[in-house]
């Protein structure tokens, strides 16, 4: 089973958040069988969900990670928080959100939430290739 890697470190701003989306396109079209155009955006806007929510309320700084398994893509992002992502009635009028984490269990074929033992944790998307 080959398998490819990128990990990228981020610090809060929304400029990292459009390098984490850089970063995710270039990694995707460099595979050796790139993912369609509709399946290598859903990716990138999964990651930009996840990178946003990873700066915003897991302690201002992350870690993604980005793997090609032989059928799937799988996402990692890691932070320092220990909260796990939780569903929520999206607020329609205040502007607080609660649409992202919906938007991700939708788009992916799987995801899942690890505490990691030394503090924080990762929480991981999957992608059918």
């Amino acid at each position: 089973m080959d398998t490819v890697s990128a990990n990228i470190a981020t610090a809060r701003s929304m400029a990292s958040i459009a390098d984490a989306r850089e970063r995710t396109r270039d990694f995707l079209q460099a595979l050796v069988h790139p993912l369609a155009v509709e399946a290598a955006d859903t990716v990138v806007l999964v990651i930009s969900e996840l990178v946003t929510n990873a700066l915003r309320h897991g302690g201002g700084t992350c870690t993604l990670d980005l793997t090609a398994h032989p059928n799937s893509i799988e996402v990692a992002v890691h932070d320092s928080s220990p909260q796990a992502p939780r569903m929520r009635t999206p607020d329609l009028n205040g502007g607080t959100g609660g649409f992202g984490w919906p938007m991700v269990n939708h788009l992916a074929r799987a995801t899942s939430v690890t505490r990691q033992a030394a503090g924080g944790k990762t929480v991981s998307a999957r992608f059918a290739r």
